[in-house]
């Protein structure tokens, strides 16, 4: 009897080694791409073939009405969804789109997607399911979600603070301070965009929460371009500086000149591993030293 025991507490500290071993194979194959180096789309509205090369930081796509930026970005963000469970190197396209990510044995990406309309929820049936009834306007869901991921955020960067400050070395506080310094930051450049007015965000609350002339104001209740300045910062903060993908379908309607101007920097300060892939119409979004960075439908089609 007892060396069945023993036989079968060996077998069993075997399966467990096998197992954790497996478990550790599997984790050193996650590779996370930092970019997408090429977007092919066979018959775009079954005549056009897109070849788009891009770059690491920022790339543009312009061009007149109708001729298809928005179409080639919704065809991007469809692929990166199928592919968000992981990127299988054995499927040359996903539904006639075809992507080569850096490094070429990635096998996860990270990516967001921002939309700029605030359109009414009413179409669907998710505004009536909503348990938050100030949700409702697509700004307003993305609002939503973004306050779930902010909220995950904190916690993950106060445990990496607590675990920095219990070191007790003057390194550690100081690698401390930098942990915690993108929410400041974040939190600095709400209020200085939406100081003209008056507009403050309540650093005491873990969830973003507005004071005006002594009254407190939810994000739901900020004009269209508010809400849409908030969820391109909130949405770069929460990727935590990581490489990320972030597309954005002219990103400039309901902006102020001023922020359209500056959203690309401030996009590129606040993550500067995130690869920017955006369509427009506004000469003012690619000021600052970014006109290289445009590329016309016309030149990328095949």
């Amino acid at each position: 009897m007892a060396k069945q025991v023993c036989f079968f507490a060996r077998l069993a500290l075997s399966l467990s080694e096998t197992t954790f071993a497996e478990a550790m194979d599997n984790k050193q194959q996650t590779i996370r791409a930092e970019y997408i180096q090429r977007i092919e789309i066979e018959a775009l509205w079954g005549r056009k073939h897109i070849v788009w090369n891009l770059r690491r930081d920022v790339n543009i796509l312009s061009g007149v009405n109708g001729i298809g930026k928005s179409t080639i970005l919704n065809r991007a963000a469809s692929t990166l969804d199928h592919l968000a469970g992981g990127i299988d190197l054995n499927v040359k396209d996903v539904e006639g789109v075809k992507m080569t990510f850096y490094p070429e044995n990635a096998t996860v990406v990270h990516f967001d997607v921002i939309r700029s309309f605030d359109r009414p929820l009413f179409h669907s049936n998710l505004a009536e399911k909503m348990a938050d009834k100030n949700v409702k306007t697509e700004l307003d869901w993305q609002l939503y979600q973004l306050q779930r991921r902010y909220l995950d955020y904190q916690v993950n960067i106060g445990n990496r603070i607590i675990e920095l400050l219990s070191l007790g070395d003057e390194e550690s506080h100081r690698k401390a301070a930098e942990v915690s310094y993108p929410k400041r930051r974040f939190q600095d450049l709400a209020d200085e965009l939406f100081g003209e007015t008056g507009k403050k965000i309540i650093r005491t609350k873990n969830e973003i929460v507005f004071e005006q002339d002594g009254d407190e104001l939810l994000p739901y209740r900020l004009s269209s371009g508010e809400k849409q300045i908030l969820v391109i910062l909130l949405t770069v903060l929460v990727q935590d500086k990581q490489p990320c993908v972030l597309l954005m379908d002219e990103p400039e309607v309901s902006l102020h000149i001023e922020w359209q101007q500056r959203i690309i920097s401030i996009i590129r300060e606040m993550n500067p591993n995130a690869q920017i892939i955006l369509t427009t119409h506004s000469p003012a979004v690619v000021m600052g030293g970014w006109m290289d960075a445009v590329t016309e439908v016309t030149d990328i089609t095949v």
